[in-house]
């Protein structure tokens, strides 16, 4: 099997995503994945098509992530690496993967700063006189 690519995005971070036929392994920027995410409720969030799937130890996943803080980095991926599963079979995985909202991309993203205010939607206080 080649190594089928995806991009996974969320606020304003970008995860592409390499999955290879292997034994598990996750390489991050050049990193481990567990010196990359130290957190674990990250690592669970990066895990989670890989869990409901049930192929942790089937795959070998390499991925490059720019922008955006850790935690959307973390979800960027778990986009990219849904992606990669259900192109990788699409009668196995894109139904449970579908279900469980790990297809979907989370468009939510910072609102930008109005001119003539202090940030988005927060005003200056009002002065009567």
């Amino acid at each position: 099997m080649k190594a089928v690519n995806a991009l996974g995005r969320r606020k304003s971070a970008v995860a592409r995503v390499y999955v290879s036929a292997g034994n598990g392994n996750i390489v991050i920027n050049g990193r481990a994945f567990e010196n990359y995410f130290t957190d674990e409720a990250l690592r669970y969030i990066v895990k989670q098509p890989l869990d409901v799937t049930g192929t942790l130890a089937q795959f070998d996943i390499k991925a490059n992530i720019d922008g955006g803080g850790i935690k959307g980095q973390a979800e960027a991926m778990r986009l990219g690496i849904a992606r990669a599963l259900s192109e990788i079979d699409r009668e196995a995985y894109r139904h449970i993967l579908k279900t469980n909202g790990f297809l979907t991309r989370d468009a939510r993203v910072v609102e930008r700063k109005k001119p003539g205010r202090p940030g988005a939607r927060k005003r200056f206080q009002f002065s009567k006189r």
